[in-house]
């Protein structure tokens, strides 16, 4: 099946929105454009597709109430626009969809709510029963308290894991161009590239750095980032412009498309590759390398030869060979500081409190070998 008939004909759909079309030039939002979406949405629901809105937009919200004249770069003023705009924004959302008869449910998240055991399974079980119980879920980052390290830096990156948190049958990526130019599509000769099922279709293509609008943090580099994580983990992804959304639902020949190239991954696996950002580093010798990657074990004591960075029990820390090439990445249980006096040491040299794994094979994903 083409990415386009499955965005057409499934059962469960993600669709992400960016701010850039969702706002005015000032910042503000723009209503017409968002009740242009919402219908369109709305329609799909009504013909039985479950929908969840991955929805940009809070801080660009936040912008024109508080005199800000463009999007703010310290954290702190970030998040106060955040706290102002997230309301603005749920609050239109829930007026235009009551238009036809929909709730909306706001779900906030951070990168910790996908990567911790109790927090991804709480953040499921929410978005499950949303959906069961008819209701719209309308997905945002916590911009409003969350901090560099724990965001997930765009919501490009965000709409694929929630595809993959909802076992959704495909994403839409919405945006201010209408799909993938093999140069600037600006410029007069930029051809759009209609399918993207590997490397060498991007060959050639020069995508920049990864731009962001006056009022939003993505741009092509995240949303290719977005499709790659998505379609490489079983996920059909269509890139089209926001004002294409009714064609790009019904299937037509519209945007860029990304066919699913592997079937669909372990969901704990895929947030901690995906989903996190390691708060620090295990050095490993040889052995615990051929373990860990090889044999598929937790991770003890003995074969760690170095600790490096700051991090507490349950944070996500990068496992480095002796090359220091990362092999894997994975939930630590010990705080950095416990660590030290426990390197080297077989299991059976400590005392019980420290009779554990470092990292339980459960809590690993594997980066190469």
């Amino acid at each position: 099946m083409s990415v386009r008939d499955a965005v057409r004909r499934a059962n469960r759909l993600v669709v992400k929105v960016g701010s850039s079309s969702l706002t005015t030039a000032a910042g503000g939002l723009d209503p017409g454009r968002l009740d242009a979406l919402v219908d369109v949405l709305s329609a799909r629901r009504a013909a039985g597709t479950q929908v969840v809105l991955v929805s940009s937009g809070a801080i660009a919200a936040g912008l024109a109430p508080l005199t800000l004249p463009s999007r703010p770069r310290d954290l702190a003023t970030q998040q106060a626009a955040a706290s102002v705009g997230q309301m603005l924004l749920v609050e239109r959302y829930a007026a235009s969809f009551a238009r036809s008869g929909l709730l909306v449910g706001q779900v906030l998240l951070t990168a910790d709510d996908l990567v911790r055991r109790a927090h991804y399974r709480n953040a499921n079980r929410t978005l499950e029963r949303l959906l069961s119980l008819g209701v719209v879920p309308v997905v945002n980052e916590n911009d409003a308290v969350a901090t560099e390290e724990i965001r997930f830096g765009d919501n490009d990156r965000l709409a694929a894991l929630v595809a993959h948190l909802v076992a959704a049958e495909a994403l839409v990526l919405l945006s201010d161009v209408d799909g993938l130019y093999d140069g600037d599509p600006r410029r007069p000769g930029a051809r759009l590239i209609p399918e993207v099922r590997g490397g060498d279709d991007l060959a050639g293509v020069r995508i920049g750095r990864p731009g962001a609008s006056r009022v939003g943090t993505g741009g092509m580099a995240s949303k290719l980032d977005a499709a790659r994580i998505a379609s490489g983990a079983g996920v059909p992804v269509l890139l089209a412009a926001a004002e294409q959304v009714a064609a790009a639902l019904a299937g037509e020949r519209v945007g860029t498309a990304f066919p699913a190239t592997a079937r669909r991954t372990a969901s704990r696996l895929f947030w901690l590759r995906h989903a996190t950002t390691p708060r620090g580093q295990l050095v490993l010798d040889a052995g615990a390398v051929d373990a860990v990657v090889r044999r598929r074990t937790s991770l003890l004591s003995a074969g760690v030869t170095g600790v490096r960075g700051e991090f507490g029990a349950g944070d996500p820390v990068e496992l480095l060979g002796p090359d220091g090439v990362a092999v894997a990445r994975g939930l630590v249980g010990y705080d950095a500081a416990e660590l030290p006096e426990l390197l080297g040491r077989s299991t059976r040299e400590l005392d019980p409190e420290h009779r554990r794994e470092v990292v339980h094979r459960d809590d690993l994903v594997l980066l190469r070998g």
